[in-house]
């Protein structure tokens, strides 16, 4: 029997391996005993994104579910996460479920559980899951179609509800008609229909279904977006790039010069923006591996700050109970007031589509504002795959603290929230954690200058692989 934890987003596993059908009907099993526990409104919403199987693990949750007496709204064609997340909330159902593993290798597949709220479930609220789920759960016998004629399914449209939804938020118009012409990558996911439709001067790149994402991680980091630097290089009527994850609740982008626009940038833009330009006030929430840039710029605003541990339902759990302006992470997750409390890569590209349309000014200038305040900065994260025994003797070195030194960077204070964050100065540090997601040691870093980090990364691997 294979042991089944949620990570810092879910469940994820090696698709055949461990994520198989009998599997994923025991997880869906554990979710039905939770709604029903719950002694509320007894509806789930199931969606799946463009992952190899997704479909198939779709319909065996959703008949697991309506097995069990609880209704389900099924979306019709594969979705984004977000549209799962709003459909919970719109349609008023207690949960929502998506099939997918959004950033990971295409060998894997993932089951997110969602709330009516329209978010991550809680941490408190995902351990009760994971201990109601059977040792052995069969798939249920009855197709799709006789639970639809009995009442316990339903398909929705996710898309055409997320579409009208952007339709009430944003002025499209404005957008469409400002002349700024983008590059999108969806990376061969979920966002690509979605993102064709809300932005009409758009060239649309991997916008097509390619369940094994021609062999890469759909995860919107530098390193896997070089076409889309090509092709905004090549084109100089091209003002921006914006690329979003397999479930498209991530995001990351280019300026129009080709260069990338890392998650901390965006975190940052989008403080500026919400706050300064649209008056919004509340508290901004990140992640602990998000740049000490946004204390700053809070500073200057007198926003508050809070600091969570990684993993986005830590940052929902404070959404769904304080004004929060906006809650972030450094894999590119963001969510903003004026939503619901979910991380959604296509939102926070219109926002910032709409933050150039209104000051007629380019993404590159719109940084220099957030420069004015913060200071420039680089960050990059290097991910080092290596062995069970090696990864826990580093997290052991740095419990221990082992380091006080890498190489010529002394350390000056040690943060461990979640993972260990080592500050050289008030301008440089270096932070290492095991994923939550992945069997890798991610080490991330932040200086002055783009040398300056890779000196810091290639410094600190070179004494860990040592």
């Amino acid at each position: 029997m294979t042991q089944i934890k949620f990570g810092t987003d879910g469940w994820r596993a090696i698709i055949a391996k461990d994520f198989t059908l009998a599997n994923v009907a025991r997880v869906s099993k554990a979710t039905a005993d939770w709604v029903l526990q719950s002694g509320k409104n007894h509806s789930v919403v199931v969606g799946h994104d463009c992952r190899f199987g997704g479909e198939m693990f779709a319909d065996v949750t959703a008949r697991v579910l309506c097995e069990n007496g609880i209704k389900v709204f099924i979306a019709k064609d594969f979705v984004a996460t977000p549209m799962v997340s709003l459909g919970a909330n719109k349609l008023g159902a207690f949960a929502g479920v998506v099939i997918t593993a959004s950033h990971n290798p295409p060998s894997y597949n993932g089951f997110k559980l969602k709330s009516g709220y329209g978010g991550p479930t809680i941490p408190e609220e995902i351990s009760k899951v994971e201990n109601m789920i059977p040792d052995v759960y069969d798939v249920p016998e009855k197709s799709l179609e006789e639970f639809e004629k009995d009442g316990l399914l339903q398909w929705v449209d996710l898309e055409q509800m997320y579409f009208e939804h952007v339709q009430q938020e944003f002025d499209l118009n404005l957008i469409n008609n400002s002349g700024i012409k983008l590059a999108y990558d969806a990376m061969y996911g979920a966002g690509q229909r979605i993102a064709q439709r809300i932005f009409t001067n758009l060239i649309p790149l991997h916008c097509d279904e390619n369940p094994g994402f021609k062999g890469q991680a759909p995860e919107p980091i530098e390193r896997n977006l070089s076409e889309l630097k090509v092709l905004i290089k090549s084109d100089k009527s091209i003002h921006a790039g914006l690329a979003n994850d397999g479930d498209a609740d991530r995001i990351g982008m280019y300026d129009g010069d080709g260069n990338f626009v890392d998650s901390h940038h965006i975190i940052l833009l989008l403080i500026h923006y919400l706050h300064k330009y649209k008056n919004y006030t509340g508290k901004v929430v990140i992640a602990f591996s998000v740049s000490d840039k946004v204390k700053k710029l809070c500073a200057h605003y007198g926003l508050d700050v809070e600091v969570t541990k990684i993993g986005f339902k830590y940052i929902c759990g404070k959404m769904i109970t304080d004004d929060v302006l906006l809650g972030g992470e450094e894999s590119g997750g963001i969510a903003v007031k004026g939503n619901v409390p979910e991380r959604d890569g296509i939102w926070c590209g219109l926002l910032l589509m709409e933050f150039m349309a209104k000051t007629g000014k380019s993404l590159h200038e719109l940084i220099q504002e957030v420069y004015a305040i913060t200071g420039s900065f680089n960050y990059d994260r290097y991910d080092l795959h290596i062995t069970d025994t090696l990864k826990n003797q580093i997290i052991a070195n740095c419990r221990n603290n082992t380091y006080n030194a890498f190489g010529k960077y002394k350390v000056e204070r040690i943060e461990s929230i979640d993972g260990y964050k080592f500050h050289f100065s008030d301008k440089e540090w270096m932070m290492i954690r095991a994923s939550g997601t992945e069997p890798l040691l991610r080490v991330y870093a932040e200086a002055p200058d783009a040398k300056g980090v890779i000196d810091i990364l290639d410094t600190v691997k070179s004494i860990l692989l040592a």
